[in-house]
């Protein structure tokens, strides 16, 4: 047997122990399946006195990330600090500069850096591997550097933040409010330190910009995406969603169109048939499409210990069987640099609004679509009080342009009470 494969990790948290119990737990089948022993050489974290409920008296220990990085006694750097600045970026260039290779699970760096990354690894000839950056247990980034490598990759798209798809899923199961699911979610620990990064779909467009890539062979463009978080979506939208055969999902979707590269983050209605329709609680769920596959599903959980530990394992097992290759799939040096596009293409809208309540107000709105080219497909108006109605509209495949020129022209009727709301119909 080759000598064995010594890692250094960096970060401590739920998914660095998770990788420490499956080297404890399977050494002897990692060794089978790999032909190396995999062995740990040193850690690292903030703090060392905290209980982790493992002992980590077996290996070295070092206060800083980046001296680890450079050990002579680590092969692989394994970084799991996160953040796309400061100590984790700081710890992957010094790792490649002293030619190891590298595993992490942080998306952030790779959608920031990601390009100047991969041309350092490549250059060095070394491996950056980042399976756990997306979709958790998901095998999103194997798939698609590898298993669909003979395709013309034409669309990806997906539910990639779990804590979103709790929320939306508990709203509509239990009937409450966005405020209060997001306090209940909060509380249970479900979001990130900083709550935006879940629900204002900042981790999912990390990971959306990371596939995109991948998916159509160009740096990775994250200030290219559109975002739109799910704050703005009410329980009154979950309900009527509902009742007219749809579920509210954070969805992210980008295909290379002939203005560029779309790409979008942002709540839309699915089919409540459809896969994605049918995803309920922190699963996540990407669907990839290619000329010569068709369509295929890759479902399971977004985040936890064992899954995201599973996928930082099969990244080490592949450079423990020498497996490197482009980072992003292609050389660095070829990747495209892509033109952002804004979409485009005519699809059908659901429209929430409240009505003042006076006479030829619904008329009104129906003249202003009317103009702007929107035509209506359904139309319901429900139980009001004194003041206001709540109307709801599904109109048919309209173009977002035209649809944004109805809502801007609303404004001057006079009818409005309070701002619309306006969530795409994506068929899947």
């Amino acid at each position: 047997m080759s000598e064995p494969l010594r890692l250094g990790i960096a970060g401590l948290g739920t998914v660095g122990i998770g990788v420490l119990r499956i080297i404890r737990q399977h050494e002897a089948l990692l060794a089978a399946r790999t032909g190396r022993r995999i062995v740990i050489s040193a850690v690292s974290a903030r703090d060392k006195s905290k209980d982790r409920g493992l002992p980590l008296d077996r290996y070295a220990w070092e206060d800083d990330p980046v001296v680890l990085a450079k050990r002579d006694d680590v092969d692989v750097f394994v970084e799991l600090i996160g953040g796309h600045e400061g100590p984790a970026k700081d710890a992957v260039e010094a790792a490649l500069a002293t030619g190891k290779d590298v595993v992490t699970a942080n998306k952030a760096l790779l959608a920031i850096h990601g390009q100047s990354l991969a041309e350092t690894a490549e250059a060095a000839g070394k491996a950056l591997h980042y399976e756990a950056a997306v979709a958790g247990g998901i095998p999103v980034i194997k798939s698609l550097r590898e298993g669909l490598a003979g395709n013309d990759v034409t669309r990806v798209m997906g539910v990639m933040n779990g804590s979103c798809n709790y929320i939306l899923t508990r709203m509509e199961t239990a009937g409450l409010s966005y405020a209060e699911v997001f306090s209940e979610a909060d509380g249970l620990g479900y979001l990130e330190a900083d709550p935006q990064l879940d629900v204002g779909g900042i981790d999912a467009a990390h990971k959306l910009a990371i596939l995109s890539a991948l998916a159509f062979g160009t740096r990775v463009d994250f200030d290219g995406i559109t975002l739109e978080g799910i704050d703005r979506v009410s329980i009154d939208d979950i309900r009527a969603a509902a009742d007219m055969g749809y579920k509210i999902k954070l969805l992210g979707i980008a295909q290379m169109t002939g203005r560029g590269l779309e790409q979008r983050m942002q709540p839309c209605l699915v089919p409540d048939t459809s896969p994605l329709g049918q995803l309920d609680g922190g699963t996540n769920m990407v669907v990839l499409e290619g000329d010569a596959v068709g369509q295929i599903v890759l479902r399971g959980p977004g985040a936890g210990e064992g899954p995201t530990a599973s996928a930082v394992m099969g990244d080490v097992c592949d450079i423990a069987r020498g497996l490197r290759g482009p980072v992003f799939g292609i050389a660095a040096d070829a990747l495209k640099t892509s033109t952002p596009a804004h979409a485009k293409a005519p699809a059908p809208y659901y429209l929430r609004m409240s009505l003042e309540d006076k006479p030829g107000a619904l008329a009104k709105i129906a003249a202003v679509l009317g103009e702007a080219g929107v035509s209506i497909d359904r139309m319901r108006q429900y139980g009001h009080d004194d003041t206001a109605a709540p109307v709801l509209i599904v109109t048919h495949k309209t173009a977002p342009d035209a649809l944004n020129a109805a809502l801007a022209a609303m404004e001057s009727t006079g009818v409005l009470s309070g701002t619309p709301v306006a969530l795409r119909i994506e068929q899947v």
